[in-house]
């Protein structure tokens, strides 16, 4: 081989690092890493989202307990009204109104009534009052959410044996 064809193959020619295509591979390969290094740590820095406890269990009989659920909302007939603030802040009292009768259109009187907030993104936030009774089936409960955002609301109602629930989403606004 010639001499000037060892140089161009050595390792110590640095001219392959000015080639735009060699620049242009470390650079991606330097980005990759980086977003890969931001995720990792955004993972670990973040807080968890809601993971059901014993999702197996709960997952494998779920159309069967829908059904049963159903059934048991349809024999009851009764009717839960939540009614919401037009706008709900975050770090304020807000006061939640329920409005419960049953299928004879009669208010449901005497029951246990429990509202729970669950925080999809972060299950720490997750919280539950006790609706008190401010009228014959007219329930009333105050809450502070304590972080703006999205909020599930699960509003149950027992009475004796019987039990129902209704979901609803809001929405917090900063407070």
């Amino acid at each position: 081989m010639s001499d000037s064809s060892t140089k161009f193959l050595s390792q110590s020619n640095k001219s392959a690092f000015r080639n735009p295509w060699v620049i242009s591979m470390i650079a991606a390969i330097v980005i990759v890493v980086c977003v890969n290094v931001t995720f990792i740590t955004t993972a670990f820095m973040t807080t968890p989202g809601l993971v059901e406890e014993n999702y197996y269990e709960k997952g494998r009989d779920r159309e069967a307990n829908i059904r049963k659920q159903l059934e048991a909302r349809t024999k009851l007939g009764w009717n839960l009204d939540l009614n919401l603030p037009e706008k709900v802040k975050a770090n304020v009292p807000t006061t939640f109104n329920l409005n419960a009768v049953n299928k004879q259109g009669l208010p449901i009187e005497s029951a246990n009534v429990t509202l729970d907030f669950y925080r999809p993104s972060d299950a720490k936030a997750d919280f539950s009052v006790t609706m008190d009774a401010f009228a014959p089936g007219i329930y009333q409960a105050k809450a502070v959410l304590p972080l703006k955002g999205i909020w599930e609301l699960i509003i149950t109602v027992k009475s004796g044996e019987d039990s129902f629930d209704i979901r609803q989403r809001i929405r917090a606004e900063a407070g």
